[in-house]
């Protein structure tokens, strides 16, 4: 029997369609821009993103033996750089059966699950920063999550959002970062050490959720296993965890 013949995807809306809206394919698409790549084969989809948050991936979904096997045919057109992002059981059945893929590393892909409560009345304190506040910024993170991903400068970060105290100093931060059509994507969140605990993450947070979900209609992120108090302010802000692993194909 001939084999199923693996098809390009060339449009936003047969991405989704293939995916059955996926949010973390759709992010993945990036609206088909900037080099990306979209395939499908037999209810599997696999999308190759260039420079996606600071590195080359092909995020999958669909059935293991499916998304493995295109997976297995795309590579040869993208090279060895790539990593394979998906939801975790996924990702650990296509390593399964692909010779020399690996699990890399587990995270949570966050997504809002319903209304996301709008942003706070604009009182002065809480909104989006000029450009010339990125020096602040790098050195908040630099002090609160010096790990962070994204930071001033990279390719892809739209803008960030801050939250400043009574002198003025920013105090808490978060990014609009490689957000695509209709997914927004936060990324940067932090507060400063000496002031957790008093909701200023979750209060920037909030408001960047809400003005990404009015313009992309979803709402996004990454976090750590293991940051269980980032995952319950997210989820109060109506996020839902969806376990995820990223891995070498090969």
């Amino acid at each position: 029997m001939e084999p199923t013949r693996v098809r390009e995807l060339t449009g936003v809306r047969e991405v989704a369609a293939a995916s059955g809206g996926d949010a973390m394919v759709g992010w993945a698409a990036q609206g088909l821009r900037g080099g990306v790549r979209a395939w499908a084969l037999d209810g599997a989809v696999a999308v190759a993103s260039p420079g996606l948050n600071r590195r080359d991936r092909l995020t999958v979904c669909g059935g293991a033996p499916e998304a493995a096997e295109l997976v297995r045919r795309v590579l040869p057109e993208l090279g060895p750089s790539y990593r394979l992002l998906g939801e975790r059981p996924l990702v650990t059945e296509v390593v399964r059966r692909l010779p020399g893929a690996e699990i890399l590393g587990t995270f949570e892909w966050m997504e809002t699950a319903g209304s996301v409560p709008p942003p706070p009345a604009p009182d002065g304190a809480v909104g989006w920063l000029a450009p010339g506040a990125d020096g602040e910024v790098t050195r908040l993170l630099a002090e609160a999550s010096p790990s962070a991903w994204a930071v001033p400068g990279l390719p892809g970060i739209r803008r960030w959002a801050g939250l400043r105290d009574a002198a003025g100093t920013l105090v808490a931060t978060a990014a609009d970062a490689w957000s695509a059509p209709a997914v927004g994507f936060v990324a940067g969140v932090a507060t400063a050490p000496a002031l957790r605990g008093r909701g200023l993450g979750e209060a920037v947070c909030r408001f960047v959720f809400g003005a990404l979900a009015a313009e992309h209609g979803r709402v996004a992120l990454m976090v750590d296993t293991g940051n269980a108090g980032a995952i319950r302010v997210y989820e109060r802000l109506g996020m839902r965890i969806r376990p995820v692993a990223a891995a070498t194909p090969a």
